[in-house]
C-alpha cells in the first residue's frame, strides 16, 4: 500500500490523482495531499525517526514523495535554542527559539519546502523549476535548482531587498523583476504556468511543496523530548506555515507519537500587511486583501492563498493573531540579537514583536513552554536596520586615541595598572 493516496480538495473533498495540480475543478478550492495514515502508522515510530538522517527526511514517512528523496539532504533539523536571556527580559521561564535562520543552504525555512518540492518535481519529470517569491523562496529555489542541475526561473517584485536579489542571482538562475507587488508577481506566474510546462513550486506543485513546512513543527516537538509546547508563535505571509504547524501536531498525535496536544498557535504579521491578523481580530469569515506597506517584505503578501485556513487554524487552537509595527519590528530584531546572539530578518522581528504583545496581554503565561519560529537570517534584510543601530567609532591606530574614546563613551575595560 502507498502512503500517499493522491490529492483532495479542502473545500468539497473531491479526490484527485498524484499530479501537478493545485485547484479543484469543481469548486476552485485548494488541493492538499491525502495520506494513508493506516499504512504510515505501520512504518513510523519515535525510534524510526530518531534513527533517521539528521535532516528533514527523518520524517519522510509523512512527506509526499514516492521514492527516495533526491534533494535537501543537508536541509532541516535546525537548532531549538533555550532562550534564557530573552525569556528573562520577557518574563517567560521556558522560552525557545526554533532557529531556521541557519537552515542550509539559504538561511531560511523555505529550504524545507523547496527540498520537498524539487524531489517531487523530479518524480513528475520536470526539467525546469520556478516560483513567485518575496525573496526567501527565490533564494531557496535558485540554490536547490543549482544543486539538482535543473533549469530555473525566479520571479520577484522589482523593489526587493538587494541582499535577497543577489542571493538568488549568485546561483545563476534567470531572475525576472516585476514592477508591482508580490500579488502581481503571483498572478503573472499563474498565467505563465498555464503556458510553459514548468514546476512552479508554489503554484502547480504547491500541495506537495507546502508539506515541507510540517517538518519545522515535527523537529521542535522531537527536540522538546516528544512534547508539544503550550504556545507556538509563527509569522505568516501566505499562511501555509501556520496551517502546516496545525497539521503536524494532529499527525503526530494521530500516529501515537505524542499525547493529545494542547498547543495554542499564534499568528504574527506586520501591521502594514496583516490581512490574516486583520481577519482574526475582526472575527471575519473571509480574508480581505490589502496593499502591502511594511519593511517586512518577506511577509508582504496582500492576498494570502491560505489566509482563511490560517485563521481557522489559529482559532481552533485557541491562539491569537497580533500585528507588529515597523519600529516594533526593528526593536525586536535588535532585542533578539542582544539577548540570544541571533540575527533575524524582518519576519523574525515580526514574530518576536507580536510575542511581546501576547505576553503583555496575558495570552502567554510565565510558566508555559513557548516556541518562537525564527524563519530567516538578518543578513538578508540589512536595509531594515540602516541608521537604526549604533555607529562605528573611528579612531587612528593610537593607544591615546582609544583612551580618549573610552573616556568619552564612559564605559569599557579598566586599564591594567601593571
Amino acid at each position: 500500500m502507498e502512503k500517499v493516496l493522491g490529492l483532495r480538495c479542502r473545500e468539497c473533498d473531491n479526490k484527485y490523482p498524484k499530479a501537478p495540480l493545485h485547484v479543484c475543478e469543481f469548486c476552485f478550492g485548494p488541493l492538499e495531499v491525502d495520506y494513508n495514515y493506516e499504512e504510515i502508522k505501520k512504518r513510523i515510530s519515535r525510534r524510526s525517526i530518531e534513527n533517521g538522517p539528521e535532516n528533514l527526511w527523518r520524517y519522510a514517512d509523512l512527506l509526499p514523495i514516492d521514492g527516495e528523496p533526491t534533494d535537501g539532504h543537508n536541509t532541516g533539523f535546525t537548532p531549538l535554542i533555550r532562550a534564557k536571556n530573552l525569556g528573562d527580559v520577557l518574563g517567560l521561564n521556558e522560552l525557545y527559539i526554533k532557529d531556521d535562520s541557519v537552515s542550509h543552504p539559504t538561511l531560511s525555512f523555505k529550504d524545507r519546502v523547496v527540498a520537498v518540492a524539487l524531489s517531487k518535481a523530479k518524480e513528475f519529470d520536470f526539467d525546469t523549476v520556478s516560483c513567485a517569491s518575496t525573496g526567501n523562496l527565490a533564494n531557496a529555489v535558485a540554490a536547490h535548482a543549482a544543486i539538482a542541475k535543473l533549469n530555473c526561473f525566479i520571479f520577484i517584485p522589482a523593489d526587493l531587498e538587494i541582499g535577497k536579489v543577489v542571493a538568488s542571482l549568485v546561483y545563476a538562475p534567470t531572475v525576472v523583476g516585476i514592477t508591482g507587488t508580490y500579488d502581481d508577481v503571483n498572478r503573472l506566474c499563474s498565467e505563465i504556468g498555464g503556458v510553459y510546462p514548468w514546476a512552479f513550486v508554489n503554484i502547480n506543485i504547491r500541495p506537495f511543496y507546502a508539506e515541507g513546512s510540517k517538518t519545522l513543527c515535527f523537529e521542535l516537538i522531537e527536540q522538546l523530548g516528544w512534547k508539544a509546547p503550550a504556545h507556538i508563535v509563527a509569522p505568516a505571509a501566505g499562511g501555509s506555515l501556520i496551517t502546516k504547524i496545525g497539521k503536524a501536531l494532529k499527525e503526530f498525535h494521530r500516529l501515537g507519537l505524542i499525547d493529545k496536544p494542547n498547543t495554542k498557535i499564534h499568528v504574527a504579521q506586520a501591521e502594514g500587511c496583516g490581512p490574516i491578523v486583520n481577519t482574526y481580530k475582526e472575527n471575519g469569515d473571509f480574508v480581505k486583501p490589502v496593499r502591502p506597506n511594511t519593511i517586512a517584505k518577506s511577509l508582504a503578501i496582500g492576498n494570502p492563498a491560505d489566509g482563511i485556513y490560517a485563521v481557522d487554524t489559529v482559532r481552533n487552537s485557541g491562539g491569537v493573531g497580533e500585528h507588529a509595527t515597523d519600529p516594533e519590528i526593528v526593536d525586536a530584531i535588535k532585542l533578539l540579537a542582544a539577548t540570544e546572539g541571533i540575527f533575524t530578518e524582518t519576519a523574525g522581528g515580526v514574530t518576536l514583536a507580536a510575542a511581546k504583545k501576547l505576553i503583555a496581554n496575558g495570552h502567554i503565561q510565565p510558566d508555559e513552554p513557548t516556541v518562537l519560529a525564527i524563519t530567516g537570517n538578518g543578513l538578508k534584510t540589512i536595509e531594515a536596520l540602516e541608521n537604526k543601530t549604533d555607529s562605528t567609532h573611528i579612531i587612528p591606530p593610537q593607544l591615546n586615541a582609544f583612551r580618549k574614546l573610552i573616556t568619552e563613551i564612559g564605559e569599557g575595560p579598566v586599564e591594567d595598572s601593571a
